[in-house]
């Protein structure tokens, strides 16, 4: 029976059921079934001691601390309580022994596990099992409630026969009782590869079941071969590459569907997705239905308005912004524009669409999942398409996932004339040489960002630009330099932007405010300060906001003095790939599934046990079998969603 206090606690690791107990599978184990002997202790590995308690002191030098000497080694407790000393002294008198767990150093153990023992106890016959756990909630406590769960709980199978004798699958119930209480020399790869099978087959058959779910919802057909498709093909000055009129067929071709469009299109950097998205809109506004188009910050959503505003007024469509600052008495109004261009003011309270019949969010990760799918319950009608875009392109092992519930698209080509950005990694030292490159390309008529470095718009990071715009002025004389973050007033953002874009500022100091969408082809040279700093999509993003117009651009990388091996490494990186795709795939080995995807699973992390990248194999064979066992049983299938992924599957197939 747990307590109040004890439920609370397992509550914050997620452990709110029997079964959760049984699937928080250890991090390691430690071997306490054979004991070493203190002079043989190996260096830098923990071991099993044991010898009989001589005597206990406490002594003042270095510091205060309980002393336990037994035959051969000592033990050393710089916390410790009053019951912990009578408990040793009594030990020393009763010539009692101590088992003790830890590493031996010089013949001492410094706070290492240990309990009191008659000699010729016998030794526990299995390893044990450490597992993470919260403040208050000991490894003790928790191995308790594990075994407690372990043996009350039904381990009934809910892969049927035929598909562990396909993927020869060892039984559940063999596989998390040799986990949690595994016995020394037996190997527990193959426990180990169920637990990440079934895993990974309940995010299929999760995905797979939210895919059908939504075919079988109603959505308003979009034809997408009316007049202002048309009349906007026409007018547009180039052609589009083979991969957008690719991705674009796709797009319309669900968009004709009656049932809800659920794509991501991602693509490269500068690979031409917006003018997808306000072809879809187009195809929306043509069918008398609204497009609502959800951007993550005002630079970027204002940037679609007016990139928006300059293709869509000869059409004579009506377009919208809502932005925080939209007065409310404007709202309604804007509310009743074919497209409407927006940030999360899109999805407050309040806000309703009449007849919005699709609904496209750009850089989709840095959304939760719960505010995409308030964007779509905004219709009023029928439930509207909805196309996610991203610009950090997707690890195909990750989409297959992550993202096996939706359709992808991919652009895979860049428009001619994009022009290549050329990486230079230049150490702080040489501050002089790249104000040097500055003014140079001032010169020639071009103009240049200086990005700082932000972490979550912290004060530190905002001093830092703050800073380094005052530094800058200085050693600049005579060129325009303007500074740009996310805490400015959305009005003075604006008027910054468009001052840059109409080149009546030479320099733009900034923080990643900058980092999605901005377009300003006369901007050949990026700085980005203490790169070693920024993680390798971001680097990515940051260099694509140069090189959209016809002069050669350059990304200058300036690092510190001191860099870890991470940051070498990142830097590397950047310097040697160009390609999207190949950074995506680097950047997911540097730093795991649960931060590659942002904010798509609102903390949870996607896979507990499996890696999509370590096993790929399995993540094949977890797919085909998803398909196999909804086709022939599909009970065994929702059973085995339940087990796996209880509450949690509504957000993972948002």
């Amino acid at each position: 029976m747990k307590s109040k206090g004890t439920a609370g606690k397992l509550e914050k690791l997620g452990l709110r059921s029997r079964f959760d107990l049984i699937l928080h599978l250890p991090l390691r184990y430690e071997d306490e079934t054979s004991i070493t002997p203190p002079e043989l202790a190996p260096v830098g590995k923990p071991v099993l001691v044991e010898a009989r308690v001589v005597r206990a002191e406490i002594a003042y030098r270095p510091k205060r601390q309980l002393v336990v000497h037994a035959e051969g080694v000592a033990l050393r407790f710089f916390n410790f309580y009053g019951s912990q000393v009578r408990q040793f002294e009594r030990a020393a008198e009763l010539g009692l022994r101590v088992r003790a767990f830890g590493e031996v150093r010089g013949g001492w153990m410094v706070h290492p596990r240990y309990r009191i023992v008659v000699e010729g106890e016998p030794l526990g016959e299995a390893l044990t099992p450490i597992y993470s756990t919260t403040a208050g909630l000991s490894q003790a406590e928790l191995r308790t409630l594990i075994l407690q769960a372990l043996d009350a709980e039904a381990l009934d199978d809910t892969i049927p026969s035929f598909l562990r004798e396909k993927y020869q699958l060892k039984s559940f119930e063999e596989s998390v009782r040799l986990l949690h209480r595994p016995v020394p020399g037996v190997d527990n790869a193959a426990a180990w590869r169920r637990m990440k099978f079934d895993e990974l087959l309940a995010h299929q058959l999760s995905m797979k079941f939210a895919y059908r779910a939504r075919r079988s919802r109603r959505a308003p057909p979009l034809p997408g071969n009316g007049a202002l498709v048309n009349a906007f093909l026409k007018r547009l000055p180039f052609r589009l590459t083979r991969a957008q009129a690719r991705v674009l067929n796709e797009i319309t071709s669900d968009l004709r569907e009656p049932h809800p469009m659920q794509r991501l299109l991602q693509g490269d950097v500068g690979s031409g997705k917006t003018i997808i998205a306000a072809i879809a809109c187009l195809v929306a506004a043509d069918a008398g239905w609204q497009a609502a188009v959800m951007a993550p910050t005002e630079i970027l959503a204002e940037q679609h308005w007016r990139k928006f505003g300059e293709w869509f007024a000869p059409l004579g469509v009506e377009l919208a912004w809502l932005h925080g600052g939209s007065p409310k008495k404007q709202k309604k109004a804007l509310l009743d524009a074919q497209i409407i261009i927006g940030t999360h003011a899109l999805i407050q309270e309040g806000v309703g669409f009449a007849r919005l019949g699709l609904a496209i969010v750009d850089e989709q990760h840095r959304f939760g999942v719960r505010q995409r799918l308030t964007l779509r319950q905004k219709a009023d009608a029928a439930q509207p398409h909805q196309l996610m875009m991203s610009a950090t392109p997707i690890p195909r092992t990750l989409y297959m996932t992550a993202y096996a519930d939706l359709d992808v698209s991919t652009i895979d080509e860049l428009p001619p004339g994009r022009q290549p950005v050329a990486t230079r990694l230049i150490a702080a030292a040489r501050r002089a040489e790249v104000l040097g490159r500055i003014r140079d390309a001032v010169g020639e008529g071009q103009q240049a960002y200086w990005v700082c470095p932000v972490i979550e718009e912290s004060k530190e990071g905002l001093q830092t630009a703050l800073e380094t715009y005052e530094t800058l002025v200085g050693e600049l004389k005579g060129l325009r330099v303007a500074l740009l973050h996310g805490r400015l007033p959305a009005e003075q953002k604006a008027a910054v932007m468009d001052d840059f874009s109409h080149n009546r500022i030479h320099l733009l100091v900034c923080t990643t405010v900058i980092e999605v969408g901005v377009d300003v082809p006369n901007a050949s040279l990026m700085v980005i300060e203490s790169a070693e700093r920024f993680g390798l999509a971001q680097l990515h993003q940051l260099r694509g906001r140069v090189g959209r117009g016809a002069r050669d651009s350059v990304c200058i990388l300036l690092f510190g003095e001191r860099l870890s091996d991470s940051a070498r490494g990142r830097l590397q990186a950047i310097f040697e790939n160009a390609d999207g795709f190949r950074v995506a795939e680097l950047d997911l080995k540097l730093r795991g599934q649960g931060d590659f995807l942002g904010e798509r699973q609102s903390g949870n992390p996607l896979l507990r046990f499996a890696d999509v990248d370590l096993d790929q194999g399995l993540v094949l064979e977890a797919q085909a079998a998803a398909l196999q066992l909804i086709e022939q049983d599909p009970a065994a299938a929702r059973r085995h969603v339940a087990r796996w992924l209880g509450s949690r599957q509504e957000l993972l197939r948002a």
